[in-house]
């Protein structure tokens, strides 16, 4: 289970690119109860969702791009991360960018193309709400090549790779160097590569206190349902819906 205080290579911040953010906020507020705080226009416009006064996301406005959410790894020093993420196979998107005195944020994609970023802490710690109804608690690589993509994450972050008995197969999942399976904050699903989401990437999960009530008001709100809520053995009650721009997220709710 992810955890605080964060530690490297732990998923430490979400954030929506949207091309309709007033539209987003009104989805997610009357979702999970967030809500809109403005960073400034020295931020672009940027801001942050909180949820009963604590950070649980942000938002940015982004034109003509595919309305996506993107997850953040902690890392303690970015610019060896960018080394070890290139000597892995990995590419440098932008970055590393000072944000002030808040941190460091550098984007990447991985060797299959899944778009990813870091996050050194400064003043801003990351998210400040995990694992409770209405925030992320999981993070979802789809990838076309499991062995691949978990082999790239272990050498860039040092994260411990396992695996369990799942559906007739099996769900590899990651947890923070030396921490142990009940650290696991990660899994890995391989997809085929067709369909919307024909390009691997990384997928948030939102804790919830009922996944049913959740779907129907994703589809009240104007977003779409992409997998029915469904039991799983040990995990939980879960869903994979969009929200009204297409940016795809899950929703769980833990056994």
């Amino acid at each position: 289970m992810l955890s605080t205080p964060f530690v490297a290579g732990s998923p430490n911040w979400i954030d929506l690119g949207t091309p309709d953010r007033d539209r987003a906020n009104a989805f997610y507020r009357a979702l999970f109860g967030w809500e809109f705080e403005s960073a400034g226009e020295k931020f672009g416009g940027y801001g942050t969702y909180t949820l009963d006064g604590r950070k649980a996301g942000a938002v940015m406005q982004v034109e003509q791009a595919t309305s996506a959410w993107g997850i953040y790894f902690q890392t303690a020093d970015a610019d060896a991360t960018v080394k070890a993420v290139e000597r892995a196979g990995g590419t440098l998107a932008y970055g590393p960018h000072d944000v002030g005195s808040l941190g460091r944020m550098t984007g990447f994609t991985d060797p299959a193309g899944a778009r990813f970023a870091t996050w050194e802490p400064k003043d801003h710690k990351g998210l400040d709400v995990i694992n409770a109804p209405g925030s992320f608690c999981w993070a979802e690589l789809h990838t076309t090549d499991v062995p691949a993509a978990a082999a790239f994450y272990r050498s860039v972050f040092g994260w411990e790779i396992n695996s369990a008995p799942f559906q007739g197969g099996v769900y590899t999942m990651a947890a923070p160097a030396g921490a142990g399976e009940e650290a696991n904050f990660a899994g890995f699903v391989r997809t085929e590569g067709a369909g919307e989401q024909a390009e691997p990437y990384w997928l948030p999960y939102f804790e919830t206190d009922d996944v049913d009530v959740a779907v129907a008001k994703v589809r009240q709100l104007g977003g779409s349902v992409q997998m029915v809520p469904v039991d799983l053995d040990g995990v939980g009650r879960i869903a994979r819906a969009a929200d009204p721009s297409g940016a795809p997220f899950a929703l769980i709710k833990d056994a």
